[in-house]
Formats: structure tokens, sequence, C-alpha cells
């Protein structure tokens, strides 16, 4: 049977990658980007794990925080699933310009409180400045205010990058996604086909199993009634009738096909059209009275709970 599959299906798959067909992403992947413009250093880095949905971490520093939700905008327009954690470095060369100010309301109340502690104690001698100067908080360092817009630039150029290298290996593996998914659809249409063969032998064997039952009730003292016998070979042919299920399961592999080959986006999707292949599947088992219909089944089965896996990571 393997022998078979791999004649029938390996050729589809080497059709596949020849024409590209690996638009799909993964949700794992990394980037790195760095640009200095000679004053400034800015490095993004992006990590990206498996999330149901879109999950943006930002760790900016302090004196750009005022650009994180640009940021966050800049990935979410490229990254549709998935965690993305971003890590930013931001240096700057040279000294910066500083200034100090005091805290004049502060200074007049501690020289208030002083004078007023001078007075109660008795004491002789008057404040002096120094010993305003060694109370807290009196002077503040300012430096000069980060250009933000400037900042900016550097940023959405270094997370371009890290961007681009992202996606490039999320493309990669999105590409090893398709090829496995691809291969599990042949066989799954594989083991499709042996099943709907079944379904004449099926027929066959009821038929010459019930006669085999009748002709030994009777004792083979009176011929089998062939008209109600075929009846009742109709009435088990209804019931164990599953050509509904096989062509809505063959309709949902041709369109996981189509959203492989044409989209870049289809987690989801995919999602939907497995859940239904399972529904179908299901009621083909049940409807199944052959151990070897039940047992192609179980591999199709399989096949769709390995390719439940792989949609797992699928952006």
């Amino acid at each position: 049977m393997e022998v078979e599959y791999n004649k029938r299906f390996s050729g589809k798959r080497r059709a596949y990658r020849k024409r590209g067909h690996n638009v799909i992403r993964s949700m794992t992947g990394y980037g790195r980007g760095e640009v200095s413009d000679g004053s400034q250093r800015v490095v993004v880095e992006l990590r990206s794990v498996n999330h149901r949905y879109t999950d943006i971490f930002i760790r900016l520093p302090k004196s750009l925080a005022a650009l994180e939700d640009r940021l966050r905008q800049k990935v979410g327009d490229r990254v549709f699933r998935g965690r993305v954690e971003i890590f930013v470095t931001w240096e700057e060369y040279g000294e910066k310009e500083r200034s100090v100010k005091v805290n004049l309301p502060l200074a007049a109340a501690y020289w208030q409180a002083l004078r007023e502690l001078q007075q109660r104690l008795g004491l002789a001698e008057s404040p002096r400045l120094e010993n305003l100067l060694a109370l807290p908080e009196l002077f503040a360092q300012q430096e000069e205010e980060v250009d933000l817009e400037a900042a900016w630039s550097l940023l959405a150029q270094a997370g371009n990058k890290a961007l681009d290298e992202l996606i490039a290996m999320r493309g990669t593996e999105g590409g090893k996604l398709v090829e496995d998914i691809i291969h599990r659809i042949g066989r799954i249409e594989h083991f499709i086909e042996r099943i709907e063969g079944r379904a004449p032998e099926i027929l066959n064997d009821y038929r010459r199993r019930l006669r085999e039952r009748i002709t030994e009730l009777l004792g083979g003292e009176a011929p089998v009634d062939e008209g109600r016998l075929e009846l009742e070979v109709a009435l088990f042919a209804d019931r164990s009738n599953a050509t509904e299920e096989v062509v809505r399961l063959e309709s949902h592999l041709r369109q996981m096909r189509d959203v492989l080959r044409d989209e870049a986006v289809v987690g989801r999707k995919l999602d939907f059209l497995l859940q239904e292949m399972n529904r179908e599947i299901n009621t083909i088992g049940s409807k199944a009275n052959d151990a070897e219909t039940a047992r192609l089944v179980v591999e199709v089965k399989s096949e769709l709970e390995k390719i439940r896996e792989q949609m797992q990571n699928v952006e």
C-alpha cells in the first residue's frame, strides 16, 4: 500500500514544490535589525512563537516609550498570528547637554523651616546657605529631550530589517509545513479511494453471508427467495452508504489544497476545514460494516491528527 501511494502521490508533492506554492508561514521565527546614524544606534530583536491569536509584547527604553503604539502597529501590519516579543536597545553617542533646575518653592519652604527651628531653639547663629544646600531634592538635572521623530526614523528602519528576517524565517518554516500537509492530504485521498473501492465488495460479502445464513436456517430444504434477499441487501446498502460523506470529504481536501496554494494567512481556515473533515470521517466510520473500511478510517483519522499538529504552527 505504501509503495502504491508513493508512486501515485509523490509526483504531486514535487509539482507543488516546483510551482513555489509555499506562501504560508510558520508562527516561529527570529529577526534582528540594527541602524545607526552616527549619533545614535537602535537595535530591534523579534522573536515569535505559536499563539492562537496575535499577541505583541514590547520592551522599549523609557525614553522611547511614546513610540510603543507606532511600533506595535508596524509589526501588526505584517504579522497576523502568533506571540511576538520585541526588544529594543537604544544608545546615544557623545555628551548630552544637561542643565540644573532649582526647586525654588522647596528651597523657600526649607529656609522658612530652618528660621523657625533657630527661633524655637533659641540659637544665636542664623541659618546659612550651606545648611540649605545639604537638604535633599533642591536640585534636579535635566537632559536634552529625545527627538522622537528622529528616533522613530531609526527605529522604523531597524524594525523593518528585523521584520524582513522574521518573515523570511517564518516563510521557510511555512514551506516545510506546506510540504508535509500536502503529503498528508495525498495519503488521505489514497485511503478515501480505497474506502470507495470497498463498497461493492462489502455488498457482495453481505449478500454471500446472508445467503449462507438463510440456507443454514432453512436446512437446505427450500430455495432462497432471491427477491427478498436483494431487498435486504438494498436496505443494507442504504444504511451503510457513505457517498455523501466521501464527496464532502474530498471537497474539503481540495479546498485545503487551494488554501495552501493561494493564500498566506490560512491558520483559521485550515482549522475549520479540519474540523469538518473529522466530522465526515467519523460519520463514515459509524456506517462502516467492514473491518478493512474501519481500518482505513483509522488511517485517515491518524493523518488528520498529524495535520492538526502541524497547523498549530501555521500563521
